[in-house]
């Protein structure tokens, strides 16, 4: 489902593109993580790419998860694979992350501003580019709310 037309899509509001964005993908992400860098980078985001660097070679998700796991301290990142399943179980086993399966951007705006996801995962092959750009720049423009939900994602650091 991935293109390869570049997406015309304005800067959110209240961003801090300063900020440094890990990326990873396995093979079945590679083509709509390449894509997401181009945008972003555009856009102003500072990506660090962890891999992979190709979509020719299998690889597995799991190296991927582990190796942007162990980058985050706190700056944002983003995982994809074929469906996004994947990547989301593999990072969510590191403590320091709060990981989020977005499909749209309603659910990336509140997994960041009800749950503090600090790491946003996508399913290369049921997004278009164009969507996917959409979904990530909400992620990333978003803030936590705090209040009430402080308490909720505080339970799950126990």
């Amino acid at each position: 489902m991935v293109s390869k037309k570049r997406a015309k899509v304005k800067l959110i509001a209240n961003v801090n593109p300063q900020k440094k964005v890990f990326i990873a993908s396995d093979h079945a992400g590679f083509l709509l993580k390449e894509f997401l860098i181009g945008e972003l980078t555009e856009l102003g985001y500072k990506l660090v790419d962890l891999g992979c660097n190709s979509a020719e070679k299998s690889v597995d998700y799991p190296d991927y998860a582990q190796k942007l796991g162990k980058k985050i301290t706190t700056e944002f990142g983003i995982l994809i694979c074929g469906s996004g399943v994947g990547v989301s179980i593999a990072a969510n086993r590191f403590k320091n992350l709060r990981v989020a399966l977005c499909h749209n951007v309603k659910v990336a705006r509140l997994s960041r501003q009800h749950n503090d996801a600090n790491v946003l995962c996508l399913g290369a092959r049921f997004l278009k580019n164009k969507s996917a750009l959409a979904i990530a720049q909400a992620f990333l423009a978003s803030k936590f709310e705090g209040g009430r939900h402080e308490v909720r994602v505080a339970k799950l650091s126990r």
